[in-house]
């Protein structure tokens, strides 16, 4: 989408105005520019961020992004957060990347500012992040939904990596995650002739995990997330690291990560606590530790 986007340093300089209190992190919408950051449910144990660039169909320019790594670290850093989701309009999810932005780079400058490597933070968030995507997720958009650990979609939302339209490659995971989610030969052929998926579509290829009415998505994602926060923070993580293992790993060195998980997990709290309650028949206490 081929909307300038003013650079990062609004981002920078609100750095210092994410509020602290104890232990316990707030981020409220006025400290950022292009996006929303609040807490949702019953419990507020869920942080959302939502992608707020409605004039460019939320195109990703590096300021946006920057408040997104900026959102994550407050939420990451909340020991009430258990869960994060990641969203956007009814009418982008994210459209791809400013064009613009990206339209006058030449290759020294870009190989040596590593561009868009800090692009990546949402992939190594420790908390469970879903994306609910409505509308358009197309280029960076597509490799942002997929840099979170789920993906629910909205009945009108579309998938892609077009690209290759451009006359350059996705450079944010596109190919890469998305050859893990689909498979090589429908990666192959939406990557190199830029062909959409519907949400049905996504659904059937594995790339999303649910569909829902477009009103209904970031509902249905946001309880999706309070139950995951319900659940012990540490045995979470654990669980989310042996599963990123998988891509990483080969069989028998992934069991192994699995084995070695598990034990840890009889070094906490909380699976004392969890077993425990099953046996009592009680209602479970997890406390993270």
């Amino acid at each position: 989408m081929a909307i300038f986007c003013r650079s990062a340093s609004f981002a920078v300089r609100q750095a210092a105005s994410f509020v602290f209190t104890g232990a316990r992190r707030y981020s409220t919408d006025a400290h950022f520019e292009f996006i929303l950051a609040n807490k949702r449910g019953v419990k507020e144990n869920v942080g959302l961020i939502q992608l707020n660039r409605p004039k460019a169909l939320n195109a990703l320019c590096d300021g946006l992004m920057q408040e997104v790594n900026q959102a994550l670290d407050g939420f990451e850093g909340d020991s009430q957060v258990g869960a994060i989701v990641i969203t956007g309009s009814e009418k982008a999810f994210a459209a791809g990347a400013d064009i613009k932005e990206m339209q006058n780079w030449a290759f020294p400058a870009c190989y040596s500012a590593n561009f868009l490597s800090h692009w990546n933070r949402v992939s190594s968030a420790r908390k469970p992040v879903i994306a609910a995507v409505n509308g358009f997720a197309l280029g960076g958009g597509c490799e942002l939904a997929m840099m979170c650990d789920n993906i629910y979609a909205g009945e009108k939302a579309q998938f892609g990596q077009p690209e290759i339209l451009l006359g350059t490659i996705p450079g944010a995971g596109g190919t890469q995650r998305l050859t893990r989610a689909v498979g090589k030969s429908l990666a192959m052929e939406m990557v190199l002739t830029g062909k959409r998926l519907s949400a049905q579509e996504a659904m059937q290829a594995g790339l999303v995990s649910g569909v829902f009415p477009v009103q209904q998505l970031v509902p249905e994602a946001t309880r999706c997330a309070e139950k995951i926060a319900s659940n012990s923070k540490i045995i979470t993580a654990m669980a989310k690291e042996a599963i990123n293992a998988a891509f990483e790993l080969p069989l028998a060195e992934g069991n192994r990560l699995e084995k070695r998980l598990f034990h840890a997990t009889f070094a906490t709290e909380d699976r004392k606590e969890g077993m425990t309650a099953f046996v009592e028949k009680r209602k479970v206490s997890f406390q993270g530790k």
